[in-house]
């Protein structure tokens, strides 16, 4: 496995200590977090902290929140002390996105630690500035052996069960950020725009969760500031914004970020929501998710959003992820039983980029992130169901007959080391999948691991359905649903790609440092 040791470095523990002096307005309070102020005069302040996303060997994302119009400015430096920068001119931060920016580096050198330093200028002065923000991230390595590990999970601030305070608000995050690893792929669900926070919620043993409340958490989002206000809400909790500060993600999204269970077209019979288009709720979470998160093919510019969700991440030559988009091209929920089904899950322009995206691959390892599970069951009300199982064992039917067609092609075309993670279900197991147990049978064997929720309620296993031929070899879930965090532990997986085997270790973890389940997995093999 890797020898990379985990756990901070002196340096990255100065990046702590910069990262929560320059957020001291936003620590953990009793009741409500105050944001930082829109002052009329003084010098611009980055109190939500920074953030790193889509790092490869030679480029990186940096993102920052201004509290008020401002220039951002990224000074890079393969040291702490800063003694030799590079500077990268960054945009101007104004209220049409929200005061966020992000600035793209290039021509970094790869399998280095990069240190940075964000500074917010006076767009009127340049000589007024605020007290630079720092962070610190590795660069995908140029040489295989030397190794590769992240982690990953999603569901964040769902069900009602927010920033306590009293157990310390968002604790996996400190222990994910612990472990030091090379980045976080964020499986999805990062925000609930359809969760509201209440103040308080009392828990069936009588005991009181208490929550970090907020406006735009009082009620489902709908307008784009509250959209905006769900991402802000995660970045009160110190914990995000120290783990931000020194970990680069990889994020996708799933239903959550617009409203549970959204597909394009619908029109909601939801009396919560004055706005009925889902369409026009979901361009303003993805206006909001453009301007919070950093990804790399997408961007907020003039009002509006370019790009798509979906895209490869290249991690060196032990690893490729492709970041999947379960949403924006889905069709209608339903029973599932089509026959005929070209759309899927998918969507037909994406399917064609993964099938030629994964045939140009030259990793050892191509993880897909996919924000939904293959055969795992997942209800949408009585009838309909939300992901690609519908509980029917027999041939594919519905968005099944995508997933086959996937699964065919990797087949034939002999792609070595796909495996499948996800999050979204709220508890944490491992699938093996192959054609002897399976009704469809044209694929070659793999494995799908499923982690979270990394901040949300946990729900019981959810059921399997056997057309791919799944067996769950190991699972961890409570008899009940939506149990707070303080009734059971929050899940993150990690992977550990050693650069000398090439092996692929996967490790389930629960909150607390207990890792729950471990498989090896053999590089070069079309299936496992």
């Amino acid at each position: 496995m890797s020898d990379r040791i985990p756990g901070p470095s002196p340096a990255r523990r100065s990046v702590l200590r910069g990262s929560m002096a320059a957020s001291a307005a936003l620590a953990l309070g009793g009741g409500a977090a105050a944001a930082p102020a829109l002052a009329l005069s003084g010098r611009p302040r980055a109190a939500w902290g920074v953030q790193t996303g889509d790092v490869t060997g030679s480029s990186g994302l940096v993102w920052v929140r201004s509290d008020r119009p401002a220039r951002m400015i990224v000074e890079t430096s393969a040291s702490e002390s800063f003694r030799r920068v590079h500077r990268h001119q960054g945009p101007l931060l104004g209220a049409d996105g929200d005061f966020t920016g992000t600035t793209a580096l290039r021509g970094l050198p790869p399998g280095e630690q990069i240190h940075y330093r964000v500074t917010l200028a006076d767009p009127d002065d340049p000589r007024r500035t605020g007290e630079p923000v720092v962070g610190t991230f590795r660069t995908a390595p140029a040489r295989r052996r030397d190794g590769v590990r992240f982690l990953w999970s999603g569901d964040i601030a769902g069900q009602g069960w927010g920033i306590n305070p009293d157990i310390g608000g968002f604790r996996a995050y400190e222990e994910m950020r612990r472990l030091n690893p090379d980045f976080f792929l964020c499986s999805g669900d990062a925000i609930y725009a359809d969760g509201v926070i209440q103040p308080s919620v009392t828990l069936p043993d009588g005991r009181i969760w208490r929550n970090v409340t907020t406006p735009e958490k009082s009620k489902v989002a709908e307008t784009l500031d509250e959209y905006r206000g769900n991402f802000r809400y995660n970045l009160l909790d110190h914990h995000v914004r120290a783990f931000n500060a020194q970990v680069p993600s990889i994020v996708q999204w799933d239903d959550h970020e617009v409203r549970n269970n959204w597909y394009p077209g619908q029109i909601l019979d939801d009396p919560r929501y004055t706005e009925k288009d889902v369409d026009v709720l979901a361009a303003r979470a993805k206006r909001a998710f453009a301007e919070y998160v950093p990804v790399s093919t997408l961007h907020a510019r003039g009002g509006s959003v370019e790009g798509r969700m979906h895209r490869v991440v290249r991690y060196g030559p032990l690893l490729d992820v492709f970041v999947l988009d379960m949403r924006s091209y889905r069709n209608a929920n339903s029973p599932g039983r089509q026959a005929d089904d070209t759309t899927g899950i998918l969507g037909a322009e994406q399917l064609a980029w993964l099938k030629r995206e994964l045939s140009r691959s030259r990793a050892v390892w191509k993880v897909l992130a996919a924000d939904m599970p293959l055969g795992l069951v997942v209800p949408d009300g009585a009838a309909d169901f939300e992901a690609i199982a519908q509980g029917d064992p027999g041939a594919p039917l519905g968005r099944e007959l995508q997933i086959a067609e996937l699964l065919r092609f990797v087949k034939h075309r002999r792609i070595t080391g796909t495996v499948w993670l996800t999050a979204d279900v709220h508890h944490t197991s491992a699938q093996h999948y192959a054609p002897e147990r399976a009704a469809f049978q044209d694929f070659a064997p793999f494995w799908e691991f499923v982690s979270g929720p990394l901040a949300a309620g946990g729900f019981p296993a959810s059921g399997l359905d056997a057309t791919f031929g799944p067996e769950r070899v190991f699972v961890r879930a409570p008899e009940r649903a939506n149990l707070s965090p303080m009734e059971s532990p929050q899940y993150f997986g990690e992977v550990d790609i050693d650069g000398g085997s090439g092996e692929l270790t996967v490790r389930l973890r629960a909150e607390g440092g207990t890792v729950l389940f471990s498989k090896v997995l053999q590089p070069g093999r079309v299936g496992q």
